[in-house]
């Protein structure tokens, strides 16, 4: 058992204080929704390995009684394997497999264009002894200069908000990810926001997103976890003339939220689209 119900967590912060990584915050959703206190060991980039003892040289990282546990998953596996008495992240092992499906489409859809679209603010916002590197290998994993990669986002950003419509139909009729009360996917899918926050001075989504709601709430939780003073507000994005509807306003009219309950209900599309033949 943690000692003092207080588990050691490693944070990788910008100079705003902030927490940077994605995988960090899912993780420290992760702790605090098991019941644990944070005991945060502050830092940025460089110098992991020192104020880790040569333990790790990536976060996230926790330390429960003594015991190091590394990697977001591997810890959220831990965290759920040794205390399953306390709230479970992973309830049912069909949300670990939906969870990972959704993460692997998050980024894809978002989070990777939105680094392509804020790199030379991630750079700029982060501690100075950490800006050359951060620098040097965001500019290898993105195969150019971040100013280069960074230009032209205004003109890609509306794309990217329009690419969320599933996680807008998920969320729509539910609370969070997890239904009524929130497990790991709405940690791990948070992270990615968050993140954004920690970093982009230009905002991303409209101020009216229907994915506002979500974002808030799950922000709220573990006395206000995700509302920290150095984030920037992340919603205010307006629509310019030729650009793509920043979300779906006729959103909930087909598919899943379609109910056939007998003539009465399909009468009105059979007349607009004619007659089956």
């Amino acid at each position: 058992m943690a000692a003092n119900n207080t588990i050691t967590f490693y944070d990788l912060q910008v100079s705003t204080g902030a927490t940077i990584s994605p995988f960090v915050w899912a993780t420290k959703f992760a702790v605090r929704h098991k019941g644990f206190d944070l005991d945060i060991v502050e830092g940025g980039f460089t110098g992991i390995m020192n104020r880790t003892g040569g333990m790790t040289e990536r976060l996230p990282a926790i330390v429960d009684d003594g015991k190091w546990v590394l990697d977001s998953w591997g810890i959220v596996e831990y965290l759920d394997e040794t205390y399953p008495d306390r709230p479970l992240l992973i309830p049912h092992e069909s949300v670990a497999v939906l969870t990972r499906a959704l993460d692997a489409w998050f980024w894809g859809a978002a989070v990777g264009p939105w680094m392509r679209s804020y790199c030379a603010d991630y750079r700029d916002v982060c501690y100075e002894h950490d800006k050359e590197y951060v620098t040097s290998s965001r500019a290898v994993i993105l195969g150019a200069a971040l100013e280069d990669v960074q230009a032209g986002r205004e003109n890609r950003l509306a794309g990217i908000s329009a690419a969320l419509e599933p996680l807008r139909m998920a969320l729509r009729e539910n609370d969070f990810l997890g239904g009524s009360s929130p497990n790991y996917a709405d940690y791990r899918i948070i992270g990615g926001f968050l993140w954004l926050a920690s970093l982009a001075q230009t905002p991303a989504l409209a101020s009216d997103d229907p994915l506002r709601p979500w974002v808030e709430r799950v922000c709220a939780l573990y006395d206000g976890l995700g509302e920290h003073p150095g984030l920037f507000p992340i919603f205010g994005l307006e629509q310019r003339p030729g650009d793509v509807d920043l979300f779906n306003r006729a959103a909930g009219q087909g598919g899943i939220y379609k109910r056939n309950t007998g003539p009465a209900s399909t009468q009105a599309e059979t007349q607009k689209i004619g007659k089956p033949a």
